[in-house]
């Protein structure tokens, strides 16, 4: 197969792959008489802004909790992820292999199945329908990827930094902070990334764990704008694309971090 006609190909498999991401942002600017015309229209011939308005009216409050738990989930998860992965990789405590078999496991647990759990232990403490559960449930999620990506990056950390830092009077606590910290940029944004997709896009903890609260995030916005409004899908598609935003701009930023912070400790010296 010559160059161009792979290139053909590759764009034509993009092309597809992509269609549902522009339909969604077409039908946000549709109006929904335009919607039952036939054949649809494939650009929004009579454009409208009416899916946005209702947005800015009805959907704010839910994308400000997804905001709030995403960026708590990060916190929650980089301050428990980053000490972690330094112990496992640079202070090697006993059964420290044990524990990252453990946290491999971990993220094999069926989701639904720590939603019911989560259930009865916030439904005993009070704390159900609130953003502080969401957080730490969704962190339930993340911290374990975490600890093994700030494992996997800190053990590669060449020995002089550490052993530089403990002729200067360092402590581990002080290593940690002033030397390891600093260099494992990439592993901390791509711990942060993922933390944050993961809260951004939680349906089934949210469904469970904060279905009839007053602060639920986003995608429970849209699952019951869906079910109340089903007819007004310009105002759907336009909750769609405003909530598509946070991740794609975060990945767009973060890409050669990530790429850096995934494969770190995959090849060794």
């Amino acid at each position: 197969m010559t160059r161009p006609l792979k290139t053909l190909v590759g764009l034509l498999l993009t092309a597809i792959m992509l269609f549902p991401v522009y339909w969604m942002v077409n039908v946000s600017f549709t109006r929904d008489n335009d919607l039952r015309h036939d054949p649809p229209y494939l650009f929004p011939v009579h454009g409208t802004v009416e899916g946005y308005r209702a947005l800015l009216d009805q959907q704010l409050p839910y994308l400000g909790t997804s905001l709030l738990v995403g960026l708590g989930t990060v916190l929650l998860t980089v301050a428990l992820s980053a000490p972690a992965g330094y112990s496992l990789a640079r202070l090697r405590p006993r059964g420290g292999p044990a524990l990252s078999f453990v946290l491999l496991m971990a993220q094999m647990i069926p989701g639904i199945l720590m939603a019911m759990g989560f259930y009865a232990i916030y439904l005993r403490l009070g704390v159900l329908n609130s953003a502080a559960g969401l957080v730490l449930a969704d962190s339930t999620i993340a911290v374990p990827f975490g600890v093994l990506i700030c494992t996997a990056f800190m053990s590669g950390i060449p020995a002089e930094l550490t052993a530089a830092a403990a002729v200067d009077g360092a402590g581990p606590v002080r290593t940690f902070w002033s030397v390891v910290l600093p260099v494992s940029r990439n592993a901390i944004v791509t711990v942060s990334l993922f933390a944050f997709l993961w809260a951004w896009s939680d349906f089934v903890f949210a469904t469970t764990l904060d279905g009839g609260g007053g602060a639920q995030p986003v995608t429970l916005g849209i699952y019951r704008y869906i079910g109340n409004n089903n007819q007004q899908w310009n105002a759907i598609m336009a909750t769609a694309v405003v909530a598509s935003v946070p991740a794609t701009l975060l990945l767009v930023l973060a890409q050669r971090y990530v790429a850096a912070g995934v494969t770190a400790g995959a090849v060794k010296d």
